[in-house]
């Protein structure tokens, strides 16, 4: 399923995460990617969201195609990686799946931006995140 993947996460699904459909409501899907998406960087910074030099991810773009609905009781699992490198950003690609069904349930997309939060703007790419995955 995920066996490219160097991060993945299981995130079991709560009761709260469906809505009046009783599937879990798209905005959940997105909080998990970003959970995977603050793994992901973390793994580069040592621990840390953001690097020695206070440089961090922000997300440019994003999308999300819902494939099949997941509903409550389940576990999905995460998988998280980097797929293209541009001059100023990243593109990571997030695969979500349910354990239920054994189906992927979702693919998202997300360009990254390095941001400076000292200086608050738009950095140059740290090299981590080109040649460390």
């Amino acid at each position: 399923m995920l066996d490219d993947y160097n991060i993945i996460l299981n995130i079991d699904v709560q009761w709260g995460d469906m809505d009046a459909a009783q599937h879990v409501n798209n905005v959940v899907y997105l909080r998990w990617v970003e959970s995977a998406r603050v793994a992901y960087f973390i793994g580069l910074n040592n621990g840390r969201i953001k690097n020695d030099d206070n440089i961090g991810p922000v997300v440019a773009w994003q999308d999300c195609k819902y494939i099949r609905p997941v509903t409550f009781p389940d576990t999905v699992l995460i998988g998280i990686e980097r797929k293209e490198i541009q001059d100023d950003r990243i593109i990571l690609e997030t695969k979500i799946f349910s354990k239920e069904q054994n189906k992927l349930v979702a693919i998202s997309k997300q360009q990254i931006v390095s941001y400076d939060f000292k200086r608050r703007m738009k950095a140059p790419l740290p090299l981590n995140w080109a040649y460390n995955d």
